[in-house]
């Protein structure tokens, strides 16, 4: 395989992600996407923040290469939640430009090889180093992992899921 047949390949599988999680917002009202409908604190608009904002955080490292970097923990309480003025529509535009810059990444990084210094965090004090390609699957793992809480989230809130959507 071509190096540039393996970088268009990761852009289209994480785009089949992005649109998968994108099913579960479909028809989905901003005042939805901020119900609890299990017992988690998950909301639908709370995930869609988290995706956009992690995706948003690991390119940023990808790309800024910050050899002195901290995860900000002042960030925590509100990384699973759809502020106050956000709205489903904002958030997946966001998202859209999020995910162009990924593409552009993927498209313009020398190697999936190159070591990219990771921020450091109370759980891990010590400096790592991750290839981009971790980085890539870690954004691709993320959303994934979240389509499926979303898909339950959404189906206890209305029936719809991403095999069925009640019309």
């Amino acid at each position: 395989m071509t190096v540039d047949r393996e970088r268009e390949d990761l852009i289209a599988n994480l785009a089949e992600q992005r649109r998968l999680f994108g099913i579960t917002l479909r028809g989905i009202e901003d005042d939805q996407a901020r119900q609890r409908t299990t017992v988690s604190e998950l909301t639908l608009g709370g995930l869609l923040h988290h995706l956009v904002d992690t995706e948003r955080h690991w390119v940023t490292v990808a790309v800024e290469r910050d050899e002195n970097s901290e995860f900000d923990l002042s960030e925590m309480d509100s990384r699973y939640r759809m502020g106050p003025d956000e709205t489903v529509a904002g958030l997946l535009a966001e998202w859209e430009a999020v995910a162009q810059r990924t593409e552009r990444l993927i498209r313009e990084v020398d190697s999936f090889d190159t070591p990219i210094p990771i921020p450091t965090a109370p759980w891990a004090p010590e400096r790592e180093y991750w290839p981009v390609r971790t980085i890539l699957f870690n954004i691709f793992r993320e959303i994934a992992h979240h389509s499926g809480h979303a898909d339950i989230i959404r189906e206890a809130l209305d029936g719809a899921n991403t095999t069925y959507q009640r019309v």
